[in-house]
């Protein structure tokens, strides 16, 4: 394996390790207790985060959609993020969605 494999690999087996610890914290957690709204509080800020510079500095293959595509996908994932009443995957499916949708239509 290459270095970048096994960093891959690390990174992988470190975010499993982390996502079960959280799930064993979490469990003996009430769901209205205040460590659990304040990791929601910054998956939600992180996630917007990087959805942000995706928008406005994307890399890779992202700098391939227009701008406009990358816009309609926000909106759509943030109006389906209020309708649906904070709901976070519905809300990136749809966004992705959208963003399909209207890179297909701008060309």
């Amino acid at each position: 394996m290459s270095q970048a494999d096994w960093a891959l690999a690390l990174t992988i087996g470190i975010g499993v390790a982390l996502r079960g610890l959280g799930l064993l914290l979490g469990g003996a957690l009430r769901p209205d207790h205040p460590g659990i709204a304040w990791a929601s509080a910054v998956s939600v800020a992180t996630l917007a985060a990087f959805v942000t510079l995706a928008i406005a500095a994307p890399a890779g293959l992202l700098a391939t959609v227009p701008l406009a595509a990358r816009l309609a996908g926000l909106a759509g994932g943030g109006l389906a993020f209020w309708l649906l009443r904070g709901r976070l995957l519905p809300a990136m499916a749809v966004g992705l969605a959208a963003l399909s949708l209207a890179r297909n239509w701008t060309g």
